[in-house]
């Protein structure tokens, strides 16, 4: 007989395991970002309540992100950027996912432009973006 240690499945880790992104949903997010500043009536209910997205590890968008031109990648820090001031549930800090868009940016050699930065600075008070904690 043997006697082994039992560790409770967390029902977060195995959904997240599984999860996989839907393009569809990234590209209306990317969408709704493009058109204004404000998401409020932009995005639809679904797309509010998967605040998920905004808090995925950077592999996560790492592999994502070659699916994705320079300017969608920007549109979707501009839609986080505004997802963590406008929508409940949003808030991030030192986990928002603008930081590892940003990263890949910088790895492409397409690095926010000055204009971009002070863009984020007006529209978050997130101190962590766009490159994360020191």
């Amino acid at each position: 007989m043997s006697v082994g240690a039992w560790e409770p499945q967390v029902s977060g880790q195995q959904e997240e395991s599984q999860w996989e992104f839907d393009r569809d949903q990234l590209q209306r997010l990317i969408t709704a970002a493009a058109s204004n500043d404000s998401l409020i009536g932009a995005i639809k209910e679904e797309d509010q309540q998967a605040s998920r997205l905004i808090r995925l590890p950077a592999q996560y968008w790492l592999e994502e992100s070659q699916y994705w031109s320079d300017d969608q990648l920007w549109q979707l820090i501009r839609f986080f950027t505004l997802a963590e001031m406008q929508l409940a549930g949003w808030d991030a800090g030192a986990e928002s996912a603008v930081i590892p868009l940003a990263k890949i940016l910088r790895q492409r050699k397409a690095s926010l432009k000055h204009e971009q930065l002070l863009w984020i600075r007006k529209h978050s008070n997130n101190r962590y973006l766009p490159y994360g904690p020191l």
